[in-house]
């Protein structure tokens, strides 16, 4: 399997050649130069498999430059029940990623496909543990050590610290927007004290900081001098780990490959429901991928009307879905080089009008006339939204659900189709938003034990502009 830019200028590489860097060397990001496709018959085959099983069948797709054994290593000791076991799910924990059905509407069965019973209570989780693995084996077998810049809208930044704390030859530094978390978010990365633990609280938006790590990336002397590489869904191991719980929702939900599930996805960055594009273009059975948005509506937009134009810093909303909190969707990327038709030249021009000029109009492009075949809707969800679909849920089915994935849940109402399953992609835990589900419930959220005390720990964070050479500074100073 080899890999390819989006931007097409950059020679194709291995996966283990792409997996410790971020973008490539043109500013694109990798995919693989073809999709391997799923037979029906090798589906129904994969039912029964534990979690750990199934990653090894899809990933084997893509990482066949390691070893067979080593990769199902890797895996197993990934996905335990052990690590999880959080949350409402624990009765279950062996599925991983189990389905809590709500109930039947509109002749459909609503479902959550619960994502957050690891480490940080978020659906992060599920990539960055593999990745914090995948990592550390490469590295060892390259005798190397890396230094790894993330950025962060919340949940991001706390799963990648868990997965990399401790880990031999591995240095994390973090960019979030300053007092644009949820306390709890906060909380959970600032408390880490490992050495090997860098929290940079930026100046601004979670665009700004994202901007900072395009940037640094785009910097080809920097990042090879400092062995930079990322964490963030523009590293394609994150976004490959995530196709895996498409596949174990769908087989969980279905009986026989002749049906059909959609997949609705809580979406800022476009990583979560990029995984489900990867996915259907695999050829899993996905009627509809439905794309969430919150007040930062600029996917929906896109979807509704082949408009892309992207929002500046001030003009990102502070909402109570806050990992939501997106205005320049890094992986949409990704699904316009699908949808041109994979053409590189044209996909970079497109881009490179984002920067220029803040998006771009594919509205008369006969490639947004075919859209419809990606299975592609969307909608957007606001505060009293959430509010409401929160209370709804609770009332309803006795279940109590966080504020992206209540913003899932308002979007997937709109588009439920008679016998055909909606599983609605369960974000985080109630408790990274506090705030907000005691406005709803009148009655604080469940937390589990681990993090009783979580905002009582002390911090260690350092505050800085939005600025990349101060951010570069910093890195020359602490690296490995």
């Amino acid at each position: 399997m080899r890999y390819q830019s989006t931007r097409g200028a950059s020679p194709v590489q291995s996966f283990q050649g792409i997996l410790l860097g971020g973008l490539a060397p043109d500013g694109g990001l990798y995919l693989p130069n073809q999709y391997p496709l799923v037979t029906t018959q090798q589906l129904d085959s994969w039912r029964g498999l534990s979690y750990a099983d199934l990653a090894f069948e899809i990933l084997s797709l893509y990482c066949d430059d390691i070893p067979a054994e080593d990769l199902k290593t890797l895996l197993h000791k990934t996905y335990t029940p052990q690590v999880y076991c959080n949350g409402r799910a624990s009765d279950r924990a062996s599925d991983i990623t189990p389905i809590h059905w709500l109930g039947e509407e509109k002749g459909a069965k609503l479902g959550l496909l619960c994502l957050s019973n690891g480490p940080t209570l978020a659906f992060k989780d599920m990539a960055m543990q593999l990745l914090g693995n995948l990592f550390e084996y490469a590295l060892k077998r390259a005798n190397q050590d890396l230094n790894i810049l993330g950025a962060t809208s919340g949940d991001t930044g706390s799963a990648a610290e868990y997965a990399m704390r401790g880990k031999h030859g591995i240095k994390v530094f973090m960019l979030s927007p300053r007092g644009k978390m949820s306390p709890f978010q906060s909380a959970q990365m600032y408390s880490l004290q490992d050495p090997n633990i860098f929290n940079l609280a930026v100046e601004g938006v979670f665009d700004d900081c994202q901007d900072i790590v395009k940037a640094v990336s785009n910097d080809l002397v920097f990042k090879a001098k400092y062995r930079i590489g990322t964490v963030n869904s523009i590293n394609w191991g994150r976004v490959l780990a995530q196709v895996v719980y498409y596949f174990q929702g769908y087989l969980l939900a279905t009986q026989s490959s002749a049906e059909k599930v959609s997949f609705a996805v809580p979406s800022g960055n476009f990583g979560n429901v990029c995984a489900g594009h990867i996915a259907r273009m695999m050829g899993l059975p996905i009627e509809r991928l439905v794309v969430a948005t919150n007040e930062n509506d600029v996917l929906d937009e896109f979807f509704k009307t082949g408009i892309y134009r992207a929002r500046k810093s001030a003009e990102t909303l502070h909402t109570s879905s806050p990992s939501m909190d997106i205005s320049k969707a890094s992986n949409f990327e990704r699904f316009v080089f699908d949808l041109l038709g994979q053409d590189g030249a044209r996909t970079a021009q497109l881009f490179k009008q984002v920067e220029t000029e803040g998006g771009f109009d594919l509205s008369k492009d006969v490639a947004y006339q075919r859209i419809q075949q990606f299975g592609f809707v969307s909608g957007r969800s606001t505060h009293q939204n959430r509010l409401e679909t929160i209370r709804q849920i609770d009332q309803q089915y006795g279940v109590m659900i966080d504020t992206h994935t209540a913003d899932g849940v308002q979007v997937a109402r709109h588009y439920l189709q008679e016998d055909v399953p909606m599983l609605v992609l369960e974000t985080a835990l109630p408790i990274k938003f506090e705030e907000t589900i005691q406005e709803a419930l009148g009655r604080p959220a469940e937390c589990p034990s681990a993090f009783k005390d979580i905002k009582a720990k002390p911090q260690r964070v350092m505050n800085m502009p939005a600025d990349t050479m101060q951010i570069k500074q910093f890195i020359e100073q602490h690296v490995i």
